[in-house]
């Protein structure tokens, strides 16, 4: 009798940010993007590390994005935030006034850039979660570049208004010690090594 044919679980999205489809999609990840969404902006942070914050933040998404209905899927929920000089959690710009401050603050000071991720079985209620961070130190960034950068809009729904592979682009002088993709919004090193446990491997379809 032939052994019943396997069908790996689906990886399911539970982000709207094109950076993490990208990452996802260039470490040759299939995936879908989960229709359901949870707002954490009235959220605060209490007396937590950063760390155990956006963990936490990263499996609210999990648990919002999940299905129970559906059978064999996995969902991966994330979030970012920047931490100040002063300790201060940075995550989203409400405004283009708050971007502009909140750059003008990274100019010439180091910070910290934190993820969280959380893997979540709906069915069985499995779940992982781990975080990974880097450190940034940006250079003298011109007040022209930064006026000019705010005008675009590129820095709606970045934490701590700004992708880092969009400024090194830009020609920003950014240096950082720590997994890239973590400031980007998905820390694919930790992940890629751990999603095989869940069964999901690159190139497998959806």
């Amino acid at each position: 009798m032939k052994d019943a044919e396997y069908n790996p679980p689906r990886l399911v999205l539970a982000s709207r940010s094109p950076r993490r489809r990208q990452l996802l999609t260039e470490a040759g990840f299939a995936f879908t993007v989960s229709p359901r969404s949870v707002d954490d902006g009235g959220l605060l942070s209490g007396l937590v590390n950063p760390e155990q914050w956006v963990m936490a933040l990263a499996y609210l998404k999990a648990v919002g994005g999940s299905d129970a209905n559906l059978t064999d899927t996995v969902v991966l929920g994330a979030d970012t935030i920047c931490i100040g000089p002063e300790g201060q959690l940075i995550g989203q710009p409400r405004d283009a006034a708050h971007a502009e401050e909140i750059l003008r603050l990274f100019v010439g000071v180091p910070h910290s850039v934190v993820t969280g991720v959380a893997l979540v079985d709906p069915a069985s209620n499995r779940r992982e979660m781990f975080s990974d961070g880097a450190s940034v130190t940006w250079g003298q960034v011109s007040d022209a570049q930064i006026a000019e950068y705010v005008a675009s809009g590129q820095w709606r729904g970045k934490a701590g208004a700004y992708n880092l592979r969009e400024r090194l682009e830009a020609g920003w002088p950014i240096e950082f010690t720590g997994d890239p993709t973590a400031i980007m919004g998905l820390p694919m090193v930790q992940l890629a090594d751990r999603l095989p446990a869940w069964g999901i491997v690159p190139g497998v379809a959806a």
